[in-house]
């Protein structure tokens, strides 16, 4: 693949093209992922990380036979950090998926009456909704009385924050008015504009780091470990849908918000329902011009099916739900003077440039960094040091440079030339065809790589290891006292040496020193992620852990792969969703001697647990494949995978000799043969319902 594979329309790709791509933007979305939920230092905006996911959905939609990253397809959030307890969520907090124009939001009316089968005279009711800019909470409430509390976490398991949000005023402790006898309302807790300034405020005059903006600012509220932290400062809460809930009268959405209305939650007064698709179009522009005027953030408005038994019908996909869209605002723009480009090398080896701009407020926050992304992007847009820039903000990340201001350019600027030695460590770079990025080669030579490595295995989703910072991480590094993994754990040796540092109090080092303790019993899976494995991300480590239960089992097959027992590699790469491309990133990693060494002695240093796989509800099909053939009467084919997914089926597009079933209805084709070479049973649709027949998602 070349550099101009990513302009090219997808039907003008080959296959094999497509696949190249694919590996790469899921490469780059998982890497912008890490940054933004593990590391806390986002370099790139929403407009291009949208981009990204929308042009891999495109081409994973255009070419349904290639294999595709889960980790970009399922991935909702983060899980929950250590300090908390963990509640498991009875009906998982999913994302939302986005429309940028009108255009997408026509689209998602016309794929909502597609599934429904609802023909033109009927109205398709949506409730519009502002999407405030906040942090997810879910709050479960039994016989009227509130039980817990939960941050979304991974979207399966969150953060127990029952005392945090009990401090939170617009959040009522008892319910009184009809309410369900189990009833799990969801919300956003935000802080609004005026609260996020005095915060700020009171940060500065105390000497400690001011928050980027109110989002930042209301979840590292919410997510205290002390409650009087949060009880401190001034949060608030928006319900706007619901979890688990006992069987109800309810027919629509905004009968549901009146509920939680009646029972002393605060519901958005700018909420409408919408009719039609103009009408909520309308809505979006009318909110748009208010939105400077707001006392808190917003990003966009929220469309949902108002009908509860067509959401209900619809379901959801991975990440999302079919029913819901999020129409986003467009980006503000502004122009700024371009200081400098540095280059920052990451844990991989990617170099990436980052601009640092003469700071400018954009969205009601200042920047003073911008993503410039690769050097293709740099060249492609003729970026120089010393330019007028116009910048765009979107969401809560760092800016991205829209265009160059050629008319304010000094006719003695010169073109960047991106480095060709690795900054930190003087090595070879290299640039491998077909992609985005320059990495450096040296690996774990490179005082960069190695700390950032250290980094991630330190980080919140993985050892989650409070007190281990890159500033603290680079200079017990520096010291010699820190050189792999497992040196963290020995690292008490230096006590003595560590109290003579600048900023290291006894209560510093015990701290440090109880969250390394506490960090040694960690769950199978999140080792696994820990190791920074190239492709293996959380879904992917979580895929692994439940396949080989423990880290003997693992290590012992990652090594007969890596001396060619075909039975071991035959086993990992037909693991569902894992394939020879995540298999190859495995089998590199435990070829390297250096690797299988510190795994071995992290297993020593650490307790790490069995897996235990989260038990589901049981139906006839759970674990099967089905393909669809054919014009299905009864329901749509949407809604008939829709249905078979949530009863714990797969649902394939392929005849394989995988294949479970084959369902076939009216005007069939040609799988149908297939099916009977492969010996896979063939059912008609009244035998598929039939076999369905008293089985409920």
């Amino acid at each position: 693949m070349n550099k101009e594979i990513r302009h090219k329309m997808p039907s003008e790709l080959l296959e094999e093209e497509a696949k190249e791509e694919l590996t790469a933007l899921a490469e780059e979305i998982k890497s912008h992922d890490i940054e933004y939920y593990e590391d806390n230092n986002p370099t790139v905006d929403d407009v291009y990380y949208d981009g990204l996911r929308r042009r891999f959905e495109t081409l994973a939609g255009y070419f349904p036979r290639l294999p595709i990253s889960i980790e970009v397809t399922q991935k909702v959030g983060s899980p929950p950090a250590a300090g908390f307890d963990k509640i498991t969520h009875s009906e998982r907090m999913l994302s939302l998926a986005n429309a940028f124009d009108r255009k997408e939001v026509y689209e998602f009316s016309e794929r909502v009456r597609r599934f429904l089968r609802l023909g033109p005279e009927i109205t398709l009711e949506l409730v519009a909704e502002p999407k405030i800019d906040g942090l997810s909470a879910s709050i479960r409430y039994e016989k009227g009385q509130l039980v817990y509390g939960a941050t979304r976490g991974d979207g399966t398991t969150g953060e127990d924050i029952t005392k945090n949000l009990l401090t939170i005023d617009d959040i009522p402790k008892t319910l009184t008015k009809q309410a369900p006898n189990v009833l799990e309302v969801r919300g956003e807790v935000y802080m609004t504009k005026n609260a996020f300034e005095e915060l700020n405020a009171s940060q500065d005059a105390s000497g400690k780091s001011k928050f980027s903006n109110p989002r930042n600012a209301a979840a590292g509220s919410l997510r205290q470990l002390d409650p009087s932290m949060t009880a401190a400062r001034s949060l608030n809460f928006f319900a706007y849908s619901w979890g688990e809930v006992s069987p109800t009268k309810m027919e629509t959405h905004f009968d549901f918000l009146n509920l939680l209305k009646k029972n002393g939650f605060v519901v958005n007064g700018l909420t409408e329902i919408c009719s039609t698709v103009d009408q909520a179009l309308l809505c979006h522009e009318k909110i748009l011009n208010l939105r400077e005027q707001l006392p808190y953030e917003i990003d966009g408005m929220v469309y949902k099916v108002n009908r509860l038994d067509w959401q209900n019908r619809m379901g959801s996909i991975s990440r999302s739900p079919r029913w819901a869209i999020a129409h986003k605002f467009p980006a503000e723009q502004i122009e700024t003077r371009l200081i400098q480009i540095d280059i920052q090398v990451g844990r991989t080896g990617v170099l990436t440039p980052v601009g640092r701009l003469k700071p400018v407020k954009v969205g009601g926050v200042i920047v003073s960094n911008v993503s410039l992304h690769n050097e293709d992007e740099i060249q492609r847009k003729d970026i120089r040091v010393g330019d007028r820039v116009v910048i765009q903000r979107a969401g809560d990340v760092i800016p991205q440079v829209v265009r160059v201001n050629q008319n304010a350019r000094s006719r003695y600027s010169e073109k960047f030339v991106f480095p060709t030695k690795c900054p930190s460590c003087g090595n070879d770079t290299q640039r491998n065809e077909g992609e985005a990025a320059r990495k450096c080669v040296a690996g774990l030579v490179c005082d960069a790589q190695a700390i950032e490595r250290l980094r991630h295995f330190v980080s919140k989703n993985a050892m989650d290891i409070d007190g281990l910072g890159e500033k603290q991480i680079r200079s017990f590094w520096n010291k010699g006292w820190i050189q792999n993994p497992a040196d963290i754990f020995r690292l008490a040796r230096y006590r003595d040496e560590l109290a003579k540092l600048s900023g290291w109090g006894w209560k510093s080092i015990e701290n440090l020193f109880e969250a390394i303790e506490n960090s040694r019993g960690i769950r199978f899976d999140r080792f696994i992620y820990s190791l920074g494995i190239p492709q293996v991300g959380q879904q992917t480590a979580k895929l692994l852990a439940e396949n080989y239960i423990d880290i003997e089992h693992w290590q012992i097959a990652m090594v007969r792969c890596t001396q060619g027992d075909g039975a071991a590699w035959n086993l990992l790469i037909n693991i569902d969703q894992i394939g020879e491309s995540v298999g190859q990133d495995l089998l590199n990693f435990f070829n390297q001697q250096r690797n299988v060494d510190i795994v071995t002695d992290l297993a020593f240093e650490l307790n790490i647990e069995v897996y235990e796989i989260r038990k589901t509800a049981q139906s006839k099909i759970t674990g099967k494949t089905v393909v669809f053939t054919g014009t299905l009467v009864a329901m749509g084919r949407a809604e008939a995978k829709a249905l078979a997914e949530k009863l714990g089926a797969r649902v394939s597009s392929s005849i394989s000799q995988k294949t479970d079933y084959l369902v076939v209805g009216e005007a069939a084709g040609s799988k149908a043969k297939k099916a009977e070479q492969l010996g896979v049973s063939i059912l008609s649709e009244q035998e598929w319902m039939a076999m369905l027949d008293g089985e409920t998602p």
